[in-house]
């Protein structure tokens, strides 16, 4: 029986080529294993990418609805001031035209000697307007003016009215108000429609307590005209 001798040659050969088999299996093995860390890697950062841009993109829509919000705010807090604007010019314009621009100058009173008429107690005819009121009434200026004359003596127009008051009221219109007990604004004084002005009483050349009225187109005596026809065109009902 003979034994099969295999050369020395081949079986280095067949040796050469295991390792280099294993060599390559392992490289392919190394190379994979790479291959997928660096996959994970990727999928990685991919997700970090992502939640970073959602978080970005929430908080730009949070900031536009703040945004709309204050805008919506303010848009209503301006159109609220429009409004509180408009009634309070309403309320005014309404108040105005509810509030007469001219009236008497006594409150609950009796007309007793008229314009023009006749008798011994005046150097003529009597000059205004007598308004019969206890001494001590409230007397009211019929328009606003400004003090023009103030005091004893019919402010200037003699002693026959007693204290007496002449207010300027323009466009040639003057209102004169006599024998009163007490002057209560001075020379120069800006008053207002129904603001207080005196007391009547009964000074001068008077006979009895009363409040003598005028409406004159000067500030001095000798320019009247009839004050009751005056004041009810202006819409007053003497």
């Amino acid at each position: 029986m003979s034994q099969r001798v295999t050369p020395r040659s081949s079986r280095t050969s067949r040796l050469r080529i295991r390792a280099s088999v294993l060599a390559a299996g392992l490289g392919v093995s190394v190379a994979l294993g790479a291959g997928v860390a660096n996959a994970a890697d990727t999928t990685a950062a991919s997700g970090v990418a992502s939640a970073v841009q959602a978080q970005a993109a929430a908080q730009a829509k949070a900031a536009q609805a703040k945004a709309a919000a204050a805008k919506k705010a303010a848009e209503a807090k301006k159109a609220a001031e429009a409004k509180a604007k408009k009634a309070a010019a309403a309320k005014k314009a309404a108040a105005k035209k509810a509030a007469p621009s001219w009236i008497d100058p006594v409150k609950k009173y009796r007309l007793s000697a008229s314009f023009a008429q006749a008798g011994g107690m005046w150097q003529s005819t009597h000059s205004g307007q007598d308004f019969a009121v206890p001494s001590g009434t409230p007397v009211l200026a019929v328009h606003g003016g400004t003090v023009v004359k103030a005091g004893g003596n019919g402010a200037g127009d003699g002693p026959a009215y007693g204290n007496a008051i002449v207010i300027k009221h323009g466009n040639g219109t003057y209102s004169q108000y006599a024998h009163l007990s007490r002057i209560d604004v001075r020379i120069g004084q800006v008053v207002k429609t129904g603001q207080k002005i005196a007391l009547s009483g009964n000074t001068g050349n008077s006979s009895g307590p009363h409040l003598h009225f005028e409406i004159r187109t000067t500030p001095n005596y000798g320019s009247a005209i009839d004050p009751v026809a005056f004041l009810r065109a202006k819409g007053v009902k003497v």
